[in-house]
């Protein structure tokens, strides 16, 4: 799991900022939303510009360089920080795999162009690379003796550059090594608003209603809107030689997307990606949602929580529904407030001993978590 991540020199991030996992309490209820100390799963919150997107943007960053997974550059514009002074950006991230902790951090002046790594296991630099000052890279996991240490001009990480050319030794350190690339592979964040921007997970791009109809899902996904409110029946139909979904009226019928509001709109992709989740529970291990319940009401926010809680991949979701700042759904360890130089849980934001009898909501709006 992910337990630490910084970055600096990142879009907003000019100075160093900081995102704990760690910072959690002995709380006895929704105790799923932690694991083994670390959070599995939360809330951000935060007033607009304070780079609760960017936040998203920089911990996928990471799979640019070594996956070969969706990147969405598009979302990557103005990669530095305007007023960075070392002319590149900073990233690290540190995690525990069976109790081994591993930190990776690396420099970049754009979404594909590195100019340090260097991956510590167990506290031990096994691998580091500064593209500036040295001629060689440092690889020192058991099994990639014979590697080529002089990498010249090419761009690729050398953590993937290991990962594609070496057998590795089996022992707990080159373990915790294929868990790390395993992790990164499987991480997905997505923008619950009408176009369906990602990052992470898969290649390529899905026509939704297509992919939804194909896998079968038609009556499911008319079951879950109508339990969203949107009353309607849903036909399978071709449209321009593909499989799409029409709003059945009787005699007429009408694509879907021809007069579907943003919210059905919202509605239909975060479907899209649910059936992969309940599909593949194992295939993710990170997820973030930014705006998840852009567009729809509270009731219909505590209702997908509520499905994600039950997923195992530790998950990060953005919004700006205070409905939902509820003991009912996670655990004031689990509620993140975000300013311009932090985040931190309301926990740290409070003299107040939380507990599962408080209206976290009614607390935030009067301004408790102020710090």
């Amino acid at each position: 799991m992910l337990t630490r991540f910084e970055v600096k020199g990142f879009k907003n991030f000019k100075d160093n900022f900081v995102l704990d996992f760690t910072k959690t309490n002995n709380y006895d209820f929704n105790k799923e939303c932690v694991k083994d100390g670390i959070v599995n799963k939360a809330i951000i919150y935060g007033p607009n510009g304070v780079g609760k997107s960017n936040l998203g943007f920089a911990i996928f960053n990471i799979v640019a360089h070594l996956t070969d997974k969706e990147k969405n550059k598009s979302l990557y514009s103005h990669f530095l920080n305007a007023e960075s002074k070392n002319g590149f950006a900073e990233f690290s991230y540190s995690f525990v795999f069976d109790g081994i902790p591993l930190n990776y951090k690396y420099g970049k002046t754009a979404l594909e162009e590195l100019t340090f790594e260097e991956l510590k296991i167990n506290d031990k630099i096994v691998v580091s690379f500064d593209r500036n000052n040295d001629k060689e890279a440092t690889i020192l996991l058991e099994g990639t003796e014979t590697l080529k240490k002089d990498l010249g001009q090419e761009k690729i990480s050398v953590i993937k550059y290991i990962s594609s050319n070496s057998v590795l030794a089996e022992n707990d350190e080159n373990k915790a090594f294929k868990k790390f690339n395993t992790f990164i592979d499987k991480m997905l964040f997505f923008r619950s608003l009408d176009q369906n921007n990602y990052i992470g997970y898969e290649t390529g791009s899905n026509i939704i209603t297509r992919d939804i109809v194909e896998k079968g899902n038609l009556k499911d996904f008319e079951k879950f809107l109508n339990n969203a409110g949107i009353k309607c029946k849903l036909q399978e139909y071709e449209k321009n030689g593909d499989k799409s979904i029409a709003l059945n009226f009787g005699k007429n019928k009408i694509d879907l997307f021809d007069i579907a509001s943003n919210g059905t709109k919202a509605l239909t992709l975060l479907y899209y990606w649910l059936q992969r989740l309940n599909m593949m529970q194992k295939d993710v291990s990170f997820l973030f949602i930014d705006e998840f319940d852009a567009y729809y009401h509270h009731e219909l926010s505590k209702i997908v929580v509520e499905e994600i809680k039950k997923g195992e991949y530790q998950t990060l979701l953005t919004t700006h529904n205070t409905s939902i700042m509820s003991n009912d759904l996670l655990r004031p360890d689990c509620y993140l407030i975000m300013s311009e130089k932090d985040i931190k849980p309301v926990t740290e934001l409070t003299n107040k001993e939380l507990r599962l009898a408080h209206n976290l909501e009614k607390m935030y709006k009067a301004g408790a978590f102020s710090g």
